[in-house]
Protein backbone atom coordinates (compact mmCIF):
# COMPACT_ATOMS: atom_id res chain seq x y z
CA UNK A 1 0.00 0.00 0.00
CA UNK A 2 1.80 3.45 -0.85
CA UNK A 3 0.60 6.74 0.93
CA UNK A 4 1.99 10.45 0.54
CA UNK A 5 4.64 11.31 3.58
CA UNK A 6 5.82 14.88 3.91
CA UNK A 7 9.23 15.70 2.92
CA UNK A 8 11.70 16.72 5.36
CA UNK A 9 12.65 19.38 2.85
CA UNK A 10 11.21 20.58 -0.48
CA UNK A 11 13.38 18.41 -3.29
CA UNK A 12 15.62 20.30 -5.34
CA UNK A 13 15.55 17.33 -7.92
CA UNK A 14 11.53 17.41 -8.47
CA UNK A 15 11.23 20.74 -8.75
CA UNK A 16 13.31 20.70 -12.06
CA UNK A 17 12.28 17.40 -13.03
CA UNK A 18 8.20 18.30 -12.77
CA UNK A 19 7.71 20.70 -15.35
CA UNK A 20 9.48 17.72 -17.83
CA UNK A 21 6.85 15.64 -15.97
CA UNK A 22 3.82 17.79 -17.12
CA UNK A 23 5.05 18.14 -20.37
CA UNK A 24 5.75 14.00 -20.77
CA UNK A 25 1.46 13.81 -19.57
CA UNK A 26 0.22 16.73 -22.02
CA UNK A 27 2.40 14.71 -24.64
CA UNK A 28 0.83 11.22 -23.56
CA UNK A 29 -2.66 12.78 -23.11
CA UNK A 30 -2.71 14.35 -26.60
CA UNK A 31 -1.99 11.30 -28.15
CA UNK A 32 -4.89 9.81 -26.61
CA UNK A 33 -6.65 12.47 -27.55
CA UNK A 34 -5.73 12.57 -31.29
CA UNK A 35 -6.41 8.86 -31.96
CA UNK A 36 -10.12 9.47 -29.80
CA UNK A 37 -11.37 12.13 -32.43
CA UNK A 38 -9.46 10.07 -35.34
CA UNK A 39 -7.19 12.01 -36.32
CA UNK A 40 -3.03 10.81 -37.00
CA UNK A 41 -1.41 11.30 -34.01
CA UNK A 42 1.88 11.20 -35.37
CA UNK A 43 1.18 14.13 -37.83
CA UNK A 44 -0.52 16.32 -35.34
CA UNK A 45 2.19 16.56 -33.06
CA UNK A 46 4.60 17.08 -36.37
CA UNK A 47 2.00 20.15 -36.94
CA UNK A 48 2.26 21.36 -32.91
CA UNK A 49 5.80 21.05 -32.25
CA UNK A 50 7.83 20.33 -35.56
CA UNK A 51 6.48 22.55 -38.44
CA UNK A 52 6.25 25.89 -36.88
CA UNK A 53 10.35 25.83 -36.67
CA UNK A 54 10.82 24.43 -39.26
CA UNK A 55 11.05 28.03 -41.61
CA UNK A 56 12.83 31.52 -40.44
CA UNK A 57 9.61 32.41 -40.70
CA UNK A 58 8.43 30.36 -37.91
CA UNK A 59 11.18 31.26 -35.88
CA UNK A 60 10.99 34.41 -35.96
CA UNK A 61 6.87 34.12 -34.77
CA UNK A 62 8.23 32.43 -31.88
CA UNK A 63 10.12 34.92 -30.50
CA UNK A 64 7.27 37.18 -31.66
CA UNK A 65 5.09 35.21 -29.13
CA UNK A 66 7.13 35.09 -26.76
CA UNK A 67 8.15 38.11 -26.55
CA UNK A 68 4.44 39.10 -24.46
CA UNK A 69 5.02 35.80 -22.81
CA UNK A 70 8.38 36.34 -21.29
CA UNK A 71 7.82 40.20 -20.44
CA UNK A 72 4.62 39.19 -18.33
CA UNK A 73 6.09 36.46 -16.76
CA UNK A 74 9.07 37.90 -15.31
CA UNK A 75 6.76 40.04 -13.29
CA UNK A 76 4.15 37.57 -12.38
CA UNK A 77 7.42 35.57 -11.15
CA UNK A 78 9.19 38.02 -9.06
CA UNK A 79 5.86 38.94 -7.68
CA UNK A 80 4.79 35.06 -7.29
CA UNK A 81 7.99 34.59 -5.03
CA UNK A 82 6.67 37.33 -2.46
CA UNK A 83 3.38 35.90 -2.59
CA UNK A 84 1.62 38.71 -4.04
CA UNK A 85 -1.00 37.12 -6.52
CA UNK A 86 -1.38 39.26 -9.42
CA UNK A 87 -3.50 37.84 -12.12
CA UNK A 88 -4.61 40.58 -13.89
CA UNK A 89 -1.35 41.28 -16.40
CA UNK A 90 -3.57 41.26 -19.03
CA UNK A 91 -5.41 44.31 -18.11
CA UNK A 92 -2.02 45.93 -17.81
CA UNK A 93 -0.81 45.14 -20.45
CA UNK A 94 -4.30 46.66 -22.16
CA UNK A 95 -3.20 49.70 -20.46
CA UNK A 96 -0.15 49.79 -21.52
CA UNK A 97 -0.87 49.73 -25.05
CA UNK A 98 -3.88 52.28 -24.37
CA UNK A 99 -1.07 54.36 -22.87
CA UNK A 100 1.43 54.11 -25.01
CA UNK A 101 -0.56 54.19 -28.05
CA UNK A 102 -2.05 57.15 -27.24
CA UNK A 103 1.55 58.74 -27.08
CA UNK A 104 1.90 57.65 -30.58
CA UNK A 105 -1.29 58.81 -31.59
CA UNK A 106 -0.64 62.08 -30.60
CA UNK A 107 2.96 62.21 -32.39
CA UNK A 108 0.97 61.36 -35.67
CA UNK A 109 2.89 60.99 -38.74
CA UNK A 110 5.87 62.85 -36.84
CA UNK A 111 9.74 61.62 -37.33
CA UNK A 112 10.81 62.61 -33.80
CA UNK A 113 13.64 60.38 -32.53
CA UNK A 114 11.70 60.95 -29.18
CA UNK A 115 7.93 58.88 -30.19
CA UNK A 116 9.55 55.69 -29.32
CA UNK A 117 10.73 56.81 -26.11
CA UNK A 118 8.05 58.27 -24.89
CA UNK A 119 5.75 55.59 -26.31
CA UNK A 120 7.78 53.07 -24.21
CA UNK A 121 7.83 55.20 -21.41
CA UNK A 122 4.26 55.47 -21.70
CA UNK A 123 3.75 51.86 -21.76
CA UNK A 124 5.79 51.10 -19.23
CA UNK A 125 3.98 53.79 -16.68
CA UNK A 126 0.27 53.05 -18.03
CA UNK A 127 0.81 49.27 -16.16
CA UNK A 128 2.57 50.56 -13.39
CA UNK A 129 -0.52 52.87 -12.89
CA UNK A 130 -3.56 49.91 -13.63
CA UNK A 131 -0.97 47.91 -11.12
CA UNK A 132 -1.19 50.71 -8.44
CA UNK A 133 -4.94 50.45 -8.00
CA UNK A 134 -4.57 46.83 -6.46
CA UNK A 135 -1.26 47.56 -4.51
CA UNK A 136 -2.86 50.58 -2.79
CA UNK A 137 -6.19 48.55 -1.87
CA UNK A 138 -4.07 46.14 -1.14
CA UNK A 139 -2.09 47.67 1.35
CA UNK A 140 -4.81 50.17 2.44
CA UNK A 141 -7.60 48.26 3.06
CA UNK A 142 -6.39 44.56 3.10
CA UNK A 143 -8.13 43.68 -0.05
CA UNK A 144 -7.70 40.46 -1.76
CA UNK A 145 -5.46 41.34 -4.84
CA UNK A 146 -6.46 38.05 -6.75
CA UNK A 147 -9.97 39.62 -7.38
CA UNK A 148 -9.11 43.33 -7.59
CA UNK A 149 -6.72 42.30 -10.89
CA UNK A 150 -8.97 39.93 -12.13
CA UNK A 151 -11.92 42.38 -11.83
CA UNK A 152 -9.52 45.10 -13.61
CA UNK A 153 -8.93 43.28 -16.64
CA UNK A 154 -12.37 43.14 -17.99
CA UNK A 155 -12.02 47.91 -16.73
CA UNK A 156 -9.33 47.69 -18.63
CA UNK A 157 -10.65 46.14 -22.18
CA UNK A 158 -13.67 47.78 -22.07
CA UNK A 159 -11.37 51.08 -21.27
CA UNK A 160 -10.06 50.00 -25.15
CA UNK A 161 -13.09 49.11 -26.61
CA UNK A 162 -14.52 52.20 -26.35
CA UNK A 163 -11.36 53.98 -27.17
CA UNK A 164 -11.81 52.19 -30.51
CA UNK A 165 -15.02 52.92 -31.01
CA UNK A 166 -15.33 56.35 -29.82
CA UNK A 167 -12.61 59.14 -29.34
CA UNK A 168 -9.90 57.12 -30.87
CA UNK A 169 -11.26 55.23 -33.94
CA UNK A 170 -10.12 55.51 -37.29
CA UNK A 171 -12.18 58.10 -39.65
CA UNK A 172 -11.09 56.21 -42.29
CA UNK A 173 -11.35 52.60 -40.95
CA UNK A 174 -14.71 51.80 -42.37
CA UNK A 175 -16.33 51.49 -39.32
CA UNK A 176 -13.84 49.00 -38.28
CA UNK A 177 -13.20 49.35 -34.16
CA UNK A 178 -9.73 50.44 -34.49
CA UNK A 179 -7.11 53.81 -34.37
CA UNK A 180 -5.19 55.16 -36.83
CA UNK A 181 -2.38 53.20 -38.35
CA UNK A 182 1.01 53.87 -36.25
CA UNK A 183 4.09 56.15 -38.47
CA UNK A 184 7.23 55.15 -39.18
CA UNK A 185 8.95 56.37 -36.30
CA UNK A 186 6.24 55.10 -34.15
CA UNK A 187 6.90 51.80 -35.19
CA UNK A 188 9.32 49.26 -34.15
CA UNK A 189 11.82 47.91 -36.88
CA UNK A 190 12.07 44.62 -37.49
CA UNK A 191 15.27 42.51 -35.87
CA UNK A 192 15.37 39.68 -38.26
CA UNK A 193 14.98 40.35 -42.11
CA UNK A 194 12.09 38.19 -43.75
CA UNK A 195 10.12 38.11 -39.97
CA UNK A 196 7.50 39.82 -38.16
CA UNK A 197 10.17 39.80 -34.84
CA UNK A 198 10.90 43.34 -33.01
CA UNK A 199 13.11 44.69 -31.08
CA UNK A 200 10.78 43.83 -28.33
CA UNK A 201 12.69 40.17 -28.06
CA UNK A 202 15.71 42.29 -26.79
CA UNK A 203 14.08 44.14 -24.22
CA UNK A 204 12.42 40.94 -23.18
CA UNK A 205 16.08 39.62 -22.75
CA UNK A 206 17.38 41.87 -21.49
CA UNK A 207 15.20 42.74 -18.63
CA UNK A 208 15.05 38.37 -17.97
CA UNK A 209 18.54 39.44 -16.89
CA UNK A 210 17.95 42.25 -14.87
CA UNK A 211 15.41 40.26 -13.34
CA UNK A 212 18.00 37.74 -12.32
CA UNK A 213 20.17 39.85 -11.15
CA UNK A 214 17.07 41.79 -8.99
CA UNK A 215 16.13 38.39 -7.54
CA UNK A 216 19.78 36.77 -6.63
CA UNK A 217 21.97 39.44 -6.17
CA UNK A 218 20.07 42.17 -4.24
CA UNK A 219 18.47 43.07 -0.89
CA UNK A 220 15.14 44.04 -2.23
CA UNK A 221 14.75 40.67 -3.79
CA UNK A 222 16.26 38.78 -0.68
CA UNK A 223 13.05 40.46 0.90
CA UNK A 224 11.01 39.20 -1.28
CA UNK A 225 11.92 35.63 -1.31
CA UNK A 226 12.23 35.77 2.74
CA UNK A 227 8.60 37.23 2.34
CA UNK A 228 7.25 34.22 -0.12
CA UNK A 229 8.94 31.47 1.62
CA UNK A 230 8.89 32.19 5.45
CA UNK A 231 6.30 35.44 5.97
CA UNK A 232 6.93 35.24 9.93
CA UNK A 233 10.48 35.14 9.69
CA UNK A 234 10.08 38.31 7.41
CA UNK A 235 8.13 40.16 10.00
CA UNK A 236 10.50 39.55 12.65
CA UNK A 237 13.13 40.86 10.77
CA UNK A 238 11.43 43.89 9.99
CA UNK A 239 11.21 43.60 6.38
CA UNK A 240 8.03 45.80 5.53
CA UNK A 241 4.87 43.80 3.64
CA UNK A 242 3.68 46.52 2.27
CA UNK A 243 6.62 47.36 0.51
CA UNK A 244 7.17 44.20 -1.08
CA UNK A 245 3.60 44.59 -2.31
CA UNK A 246 4.11 47.78 -4.17
CA UNK A 247 7.45 46.78 -5.60
CA UNK A 248 6.30 43.18 -6.70
CA UNK A 249 2.75 44.98 -8.40
CA UNK A 250 4.77 47.62 -9.68
CA UNK A 251 7.29 45.43 -11.14
CA UNK A 252 4.44 43.26 -12.78
CA UNK A 253 2.79 46.47 -14.45
CA UNK A 254 5.85 47.74 -15.39
CA UNK A 255 7.03 44.65 -17.51
CA UNK A 256 2.93 43.90 -18.59
CA UNK A 257 2.93 47.21 -19.55
CA UNK A 258 5.92 47.33 -21.97
CA UNK A 259 4.73 44.02 -23.20
CA UNK A 260 1.66 45.97 -24.34
CA UNK A 261 3.29 48.56 -26.29
CA UNK A 262 5.68 46.20 -27.59
CA UNK A 263 2.49 44.46 -29.15
CA UNK A 264 0.56 47.62 -30.87
CA UNK A 265 3.78 49.35 -31.84
CA UNK A 266 4.95 46.17 -33.61
CA UNK A 267 3.39 43.37 -35.49
CA UNK A 268 -0.57 45.25 -34.68
CA UNK A 269 0.85 49.17 -35.51
CA UNK A 270 -2.46 50.65 -34.23
CA UNK A 271 -4.63 49.92 -31.64
CA UNK A 272 -7.85 47.75 -31.76
CA UNK A 273 -9.89 46.13 -30.17
CA UNK A 274 -8.59 42.84 -29.67
CA UNK A 275 -4.69 42.79 -28.89
CA UNK A 276 -3.85 39.73 -26.67
CA UNK A 277 -5.08 36.69 -26.92
CA UNK A 278 -4.56 35.98 -23.31
CA UNK A 279 -1.11 36.19 -22.92
CA UNK A 280 -1.42 37.88 -19.37
CA UNK A 281 -3.08 34.94 -18.59
CA UNK A 282 -1.16 32.69 -20.69
CA UNK A 283 1.95 34.11 -18.44
CA UNK A 284 1.16 32.60 -15.66
CA UNK A 285 1.72 28.79 -16.57
CA UNK A 286 4.39 30.74 -17.98
CA UNK A 287 5.74 31.44 -14.64
CA UNK A 288 4.64 28.68 -12.99
CA UNK A 289 6.36 26.07 -15.78
CA UNK A 290 9.92 28.53 -14.98
CA UNK A 291 9.79 27.93 -11.87
CA UNK A 292 9.49 31.38 -10.37
CA UNK A 293 13.13 31.98 -11.69
CA UNK A 294 14.13 34.52 -14.54
CA UNK A 295 15.76 32.21 -16.64
CA UNK A 296 13.76 29.46 -16.59
CA UNK A 297 10.67 31.86 -17.55
CA UNK A 298 12.25 32.35 -20.85
CA UNK A 299 12.41 28.80 -21.57
CA UNK A 300 8.99 28.60 -20.32
CA UNK A 301 7.85 31.90 -22.63
CA UNK A 302 9.46 29.73 -25.61
CA UNK A 303 6.88 26.31 -24.80
CA UNK A 304 4.28 28.33 -24.32
CA UNK A 305 4.81 30.37 -27.29
CA UNK A 306 5.34 27.27 -29.49
CA UNK A 307 1.72 25.84 -28.32
CA UNK A 308 -0.13 29.24 -29.81
CA UNK A 309 2.05 28.65 -32.93
CA UNK A 310 1.21 24.50 -32.80
CA UNK A 311 -2.19 25.45 -32.42
CA UNK A 312 -2.67 27.64 -35.49
CA UNK A 313 -0.94 25.46 -37.37
CA UNK A 314 -3.27 21.85 -36.26
CA UNK A 315 -6.38 24.47 -37.15
CA UNK A 316 -5.45 24.71 -40.69
CA UNK A 317 -3.75 21.22 -41.44
CA UNK A 318 -5.78 19.00 -39.91
CA UNK A 319 -9.06 21.18 -39.61
CA UNK A 320 -8.83 21.39 -35.41
CA UNK A 321 -10.66 23.72 -33.30
CA UNK A 322 -9.12 26.73 -31.95
CA UNK A 323 -9.93 25.17 -28.53
CA UNK A 324 -7.31 23.01 -28.72
CA UNK A 325 -4.36 25.40 -27.77
CA UNK A 326 -6.13 26.23 -24.87
CA UNK A 327 -6.50 22.57 -24.00
CA UNK A 328 -2.86 21.86 -24.32
CA UNK A 329 -2.32 24.79 -22.01
CA UNK A 330 -4.57 23.81 -19.12
CA UNK A 331 -3.60 19.89 -19.72
CA UNK A 332 -0.05 21.83 -19.00
CA UNK A 333 -0.87 23.93 -16.06
CA UNK A 334 -3.16 20.75 -14.38
CA UNK A 335 -0.06 17.99 -15.02
CA UNK A 336 2.20 20.44 -13.80
CA UNK A 337 0.09 21.22 -10.34
CA UNK A 338 -0.10 17.66 -9.94
CA UNK A 339 3.61 17.08 -10.54
CA UNK A 340 3.85 19.77 -8.03
CA UNK A 341 2.71 17.61 -5.18
CA UNK A 342 5.66 15.77 -5.21
CA UNK A 343 8.32 18.43 -4.38
CA UNK A 344 6.78 18.40 -0.58
CA UNK A 345 5.52 14.77 -0.67
CA UNK A 346 6.68 11.57 -1.99
CA UNK A 347 4.99 8.70 -1.91
CA UNK A 348 6.37 5.61 0.62
CA UNK A 349 5.27 2.45 0.67
CA UNK A 350 3.64 0.91 4.10
CA UNK A 351 3.40 -2.22 4.81
CA UNK A 352 -0.15 -3.09 6.69
CA UNK A 353 0.26 -4.83 10.18
CA UNK A 354 -2.11 -7.60 10.97
CA UNK A 355 -3.09 -7.63 14.50
CA UNK A 356 -2.78 -10.58 16.69
CA UNK A 357 -6.23 -13.21 16.33
CA UNK A 358 -6.81 -13.66 19.79
CA UNK A 359 -8.10 -17.31 20.56
CA UNK A 360 -12.05 -18.37 21.05
CA UNK A 361 -12.86 -19.56 24.16
CA UNK A 362 -13.46 -23.04 23.30
CA UNK A 363 -10.14 -23.00 21.90
CA UNK A 364 -8.67 -22.03 25.00
CA UNK A 365 -10.94 -24.90 27.11
CA UNK A 366 -9.43 -27.53 24.54
CA UNK A 367 -5.51 -26.09 25.17
CA UNK A 368 -5.88 -25.75 28.76
CA UNK A 369 -7.40 -30.00 29.00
Amino acid sequence: MLRLERRATPSSTMSIVSPLLAAAGMLVTGFLLFSALGKDPVEAFYLFFIKPLSTTYGIGELLLKATPLLLCGLGLALGFRANVWNIGAEGQLTMGAIAGGGVALWFGDSDSMFAMPLMLLAGVLGGMAWAAIPAFLRTRFNTNEILVTLMLVYIAQLTLSWLVHGPWRDPQGQNYPQSQGFGDAETMSVLIEGTRVTWGIVYALGLALIAWVFSQKTFAGFRMQVAGLAPAAAAYAGFSEKRNIWIALMLCGATAGLAGICEVAGPIGRLQQEISPGYGFAAIIVAWIGRLHPIGVVFGALLMSLLYLGGESAQMGMGLPSAITGLFQGLLLFYLLAADLFISFRLKRVVPITEPTLPTPAARIESTA
